[in-house]
């Protein structure tokens, strides 16, 4: 079988009929071998009869959310191509033929882009069009260097055999940029097709709600990426604390009448320290994530991982431990030469704060390498068996699964 349609279905008795009768329609009207697959996620409107009344084959999905309506609906399914889209009829299922025809030439997901094919009026809202959609698909492309517009449209087509080795893991709403991001990561051949969206016909309230769905997908681009998450902003802000810090140790700077002394270092200090922990942070997430399968393996953290070693960190830290106790010891020294009397806060915070600053690095260094070290024990197996998740590519993934006929 080569297509299979796949729709998530929650109580959509209005329109499931006339989506799946489109969809059947143009199976038929195009010769093309296939089937129309309803997910249903416990409809209680009679949806699953007028479905399989209009010639669908109704999948029943007990685990609630869009995503697990999806991935029972994509399991079930025997096309080697999956087209999924909503029973809202908001989308055409009767001009699913530009997907088709891309994947035919070896795409391995075809993304509609709603914004190039058009939009109708009162079909998607002000905020989701002109903000939202705009804004996560630009943190998409920005994040993971996805080339998609839109990000978030809901009438995609995709191999069946790449959808399954991906992983995916979202039950919600989330689950549509998952998709595309683990895509993405794979290298897999991803075109755009303009598309259409129109008014849907039901009368209730959508299932998507704005700013709950809205932070769930931008919640999963997030976590789903520490280079932006932790990486990118604690090189920022250690960068920023370093130059400061090392240049206020000496003295106060003055820049156009504003003079800048000890308690901008102690925001220097608090910058680098926060800074810090953000890269560790990043080197930690990147390493139970790939130890764990969930993110994607790169060259650059296996290379990381394999060459850092708890060793190495107990000497860093150490040696930052040291400078930490010299500098302390220092401020200690130009104590005594005060007799233990009152001293100048200003010299002795250019003392104190980068030495304290020091302190603080060590431990966080030699903590953080102890607890990367004990997942390096989980990653570590013995000889003749995988060490680590292969990275996430289709050239890795895709000859370990075969499509169902």
């Amino acid at each position: 079988m080569e297509l299979s349609v796949v729709m998530p279905c929650l109580n959509e008795a209005e329109t499931v009929e006339t989506c799946v009768r489109k969809a059947v329609s143009f199976l038929q009207d195009h010769g093309i071998d296939g089937e129309v697959i309803v997910a249903d996620n416990g409809s209680t409107d009679g949806s699953q009869a007028l479905a399989e009344s209009a010639g669908a084959r109704v999948v029943p999905v007990a685990l609630k959310g869009y995503g697990n309506a999806l991935m029972g609906g994509i399991r079930s399914a025997k096309g080697t191509y999956v087209i999924m889209g909503d029973a809202d009829d908001s989308y055409d299922f009767t001009a699913l033929m530009p997907f088709v025809e891309e994947l035919r030439k070896g795409a391995d997901m075809v993304m509609g882009n709603r914004f190039k094919g058009g939009i109708d009026q009162g079909a998607m809202p002000p905020l989701h069009r002109y903000l939202g959609n705009p804004v996560l698909s630009f943190v998409g492309r920005l994040f993971f260097g996805s080339k998609i517009g839109d990000f978030h449209c809901g009438l995609r087509g995709f191999r069946r055999d790449t959808a399954l080795t991906l992983g995916l893991q979202s039950s919600g709403m989330e689950f549509a940029s998952e998709l595309v991001v683990k895509m993405t990561l794979a290298k897999a051949k991803i075109v755009e097709v303009p598309t259409t969206l129109k008014k849907d016909g039901r009368s209730r309230p959508p299932h998507l709600n704005t700013w709950r769905d809205g932070w769930r997908h931008l919640r999963f681009l997030l976590l789903y990426s520490p280079r932006w998450m932790f990486f990118v902003p604690g090189i920022v802000l250690m960068t920023l604390g370093l130059v400061f810090g090392i240049a206020l140790s000496f003295s106060e700077i003055s820049v156009g009448g504003v003079t800048f002394d000890v308690d901008t270092l102690v925001a220097a200090s608090a910058s680098v320290v926060i800074g810090f922990q953000a890269l560790l942070f990043s080197l930690l997430t990147k390493a139970y994530g790939v130890a764990e399968g969930f993110l994607p393996s790169d060259k650059r953290a296996r290379w990381l991982l394999s060459s850092w070693s708890f060793e190495r960190g107990l000497i860093i830290g150490g040696l930052l431990g040291l400078a930490g106790l010299i500098g302390m010891g220092a401020s200690l020294v130009h104590w005594h030469g005060a007799n233990y009397g009152e001293l100048n806060a200003r010299d002795t915070l250019r003392m104190v704060v980068p030495a304290a600053t020091a302190l603080m690095l060590s431990c966080q260094l030699v903590l953080g390498t102890a607890f990367l070290s004990i997942l390096g024990i989980r990653r570590s197996s013995h000889p003749g068996t995988e060490t680590e998740p292969a990275a996430l590519t289709l050239e890795a993934i895709r000859p370990k699964v075969s499509v169902e006929d």
